[in-house]
């Protein structure tokens, strides 16, 4: 292991033959994976955090974060990802490229606006970024904050970036179904329609995120409630 700076934050470099990281994977938001219980940083990229809103074309504000992270998940569907280790960051996450049989997710994510190229680190999303952004998708239709300009005016107000609790969305997104993880480590997803459903919160630190369909949320690796 080889340790550098970059700004200021120290990272851990991995060794360029560390093993990929391969499984199915549970989306914590829209950089951020879990793979066989490993949390992975998507490396050039940085997506709006889970509480962040944005202005569409029209100016009405939206949950861009929660967008991401969703189209991650879509994108992923119940494909295996692999991911290409490149270093270990000072949260102890792993910072990989990841792919899945559709190509690399990192540059689709930053290629349909649902990310920005985290360049503060690297430059290899960059020109992904431009194309995204001279055709206006995703975030570029409207107006945002960069991610990690809203972290640091959170951290200064003296607020959490990584809301505990995840409210499901409404409306034609139909992602309300709550996976969540018992106290045993077992992960559980709650129908609308199931008798814990209305009691049951969702902490995203911890792993637990919402799934738009059944077959979502088995393909993760997710089991239904027995109640």
């Amino acid at each position: 292991m080889v340790y550098r700076s970059v700004l200021g934050v120290l990272l851990l470099t991995t060794p360029a033959l560390a093993e990929p990281i391969v499984g199915r994977a549970t989306v914590i938001d829209g950089d951020t994976l879990e793979v066989r219980g490993t949390r992975i940083r998507l490396h050039g990229i940085d997506a709006p955090e889970s509480g962040q809103t944005c202005k569409d074309a029209e100016g009405k504000t939206y949950r861009c974060g929660q967008t991401a992270a969703l189209a991650l998940a879509g994108r992923i569907g119940q494909r295996l990802v692999t991911c290409e280790p490149r270093e270990t960051d000072q949260y102890g996450r792993v910072v990989a490229v990841c792919r899945t049989s559709a190509g690399d997710l990192n540059a689709w994510m930053a290629g349909e606006g649902h990310a920005v190229a985290y360049r503060r680190y690297a430059e290899d999303y960059a020109n992904v970024e431009l194309t995204a952004k001279a055709l206006r998708r995703g975030i570029w239709a409207g107006t945002f904050e960069e991610p990690s300009a809203w972290r640091r005016a959170k951290r200064a107000g003296g607020e959490d970036t990584r809301p505990e609790r995840v409210t499901p969305p409404v409306g034609p997104s139909g992602c309300t179904i709550k996976g969540n993880i018992s106290a045993g480590g077992e992960r559980i997803y709650h129908l609308p329609s199931s008798p814990d459903y209305a009691r049951t919160r969702i902490n995203d630190r911890a792993g637990e995120r919402l799934f738009c369909s059944e077959d979502e949320a088995k393909a993760a690796g997710w089991r239904p409630a027995r109640n």
